[in-house]
């Protein structure tokens, strides 16, 4: 049977911006033509499904390369299943998994099984990034070669550093020759300290612990160094601070190969909304300073952040039911991701086209694959409802934890379908 996606906009950067109807035929896009307007229009055929996307947006199936997927070990925060579920939701049509599971996928044997399983569910695509070090721990590389043999995309020891620069050289330098980037968790353990929210005013007020800007970006700071001295290509992580975006603009204009992402509460939410002691405030890097807020966003309008990720990090609530400075680091992203982006849409920091750039087309470049609205190419699609109106409900998200600052906030646009392989996985 066929589909037929009618009467919307259809939003390619660099490809098509133009109201067209596409039809998918088994998994590819059959073709893409323009709306009939003849009054025998064939809805009435068994053999083919309508889509009625009236002003709706189809772009490119959104890609989401910073997620915890948390299983192998932590199911009891999240499955591949429901984190999958939480990502067609979203919107996206492929994630790339963090590998601090348990144990750490640090081998071809955890990466073959995280891909299994997603293929098995038929939900949004995997692309599972691989360790850079055994077991995360920062001492020995990882079998990286052999994971990406079985399917890494990337390799990043996210959630620690890489703390020793001459190890952190040799991964880089291997991973040239593999042509696989390098995710960067940018993190001065030493000069955190323990620390659990932003330096500043606000931390002060509140008598928790701070971790200030510079534990951010010494190591960005360390890590262009490095991608200058291999050449090698160092994608950063979660970008918080003003003075990384400023060193990843002046990176880029020598030429260094860094690219970068930041995560929608980093332009959202500042430390100023951490009140309460509310522990779903609580993240890694923390809240920073409206000024940085400011600098993030101004990262994304000029082109220094590449494209924005979740960073999905769901945790129990007892986990998070506990003191702030015992709580573990992280928000869930994936069901809530796109709408808050959408809001730098309506306020005119960016173009749709330039959302989409950073929310599908960039990361599909980053980790290698081809997601254009083009006939033949697989049907990966997103429709997105750009005037919707709601309020944000973790009661009805599919992730299986609810750990999330947006609770009540009001937003415009929303998902309206979400299509992998030319199947419909996820319809309003």
């Amino acid at each position: 049977m066929r589909i037929r996606i009618k009467g919307a906009r259809l939003l390619d950067p660099g490809n098509i911006d133009d109201n067209k109807d596409i039809i998918i035929k088994d998994h590819l896009i059959e073709a893409i033509i323009d709306p009939i307007l003849d009054p025998e229009e064939n809805e009435t055929r068994t053999d083919i499904k309508i889509i009625d996307a009236g002003g709706m947006i189809v772009v490119p199936g959104l890609i989401d390369i910073h997620v915890h997927l948390r299983e192998p070990g932590h199911e009891y925060k999240e499955t591949i299943e429901t984190g999958l579920l939480a990502a067609v939701r979203g919107g996206f049509t492929a994630v790339c998994s963090m590998p601090n599971t348990n144990p750490v996928n640090d081998n071809s044997q955890v990466t073959k099984f995280i891909i299994n399983r997603a293929n098995e569910l038929g939900l949004s695509k995997v692309y599972p990034a691989g360790a850079i070090t055994q077991g995360s721990m920062g001492k020995t590389l990882a079998e990286i070669y052999d994971m990406q043999q079985a399917g890494i995309v990337a390799v990043t020891d996210d959630g620690k550093p890489v703390e020793n620069s001459n190890l952190m050289r040799q991964a880089l330098e291997y991973c040239k020759g593999l042509n696989i980037p390098v995710f960067v968790h940018a993190e001065d353990l030493s000069i955190v300290d323990g620390g659990s929210m932003n330096e500043g005013s606000f931390s002060a007020f509140w008598g928790i612990k701070g971790i200030p800007n510079a534990a951010e970006t010494i190591m960005v700071v360390r890590d262009i160094a490095l991608s200058e001295l291999t050449g090698a290509h160092v994608h950063f992580c979660h970008i918080s601070t003003k003075e990384s975006v400023e060193a990843i603009r002046q990176a880029k204009k020598r030429g260094v190969k860094v690219t970068c992402e930041t995560a929608p509460h980093y332009f959202t939410l500042t430390d100023e909304d951490v009140k309460d002691y509310n522990t779903n405030f609580k993240m890694n890097p923390p809240l920073r300073s409206k000024e940085d807020r400011q600098a993030v966003i101004q990262g994304l309008a000029d082109g220094t952040i590449d494209l924005i990720a979740s960073d999905h990090a769901p945790h129990s609530v007892t986990e998070k039911d506990v003191e702030f400075d015992r709580a573990p680091f992280g928000i869930v992203g994936l069901e809530t991701s796109l709408s808050l982006s959408l809001k730098l849409v309506h306020d005119g920091f960016l173009t749709m086209a330039e959302l989409v750039e950073k929310m599908a087309k960039h990361p599909a470049e980053i980790i290698g694959i081809n997601n254009d609205i083009r006939p033949g190419n697989t049907a990966d699609l997103t429709i997105i409802d750009p005037d919707v109106s709601y309020e944000i409900d973790p009661g009805t998200f599919k992730s299986k934890s609810r750990n999330t600052p947006f609770s009540g906030m009001k937003v415009r646009g929303g998902i309206f379908s979400t299509m992998v392989n030319g199947r419909i996985v996820y319809l309003k």
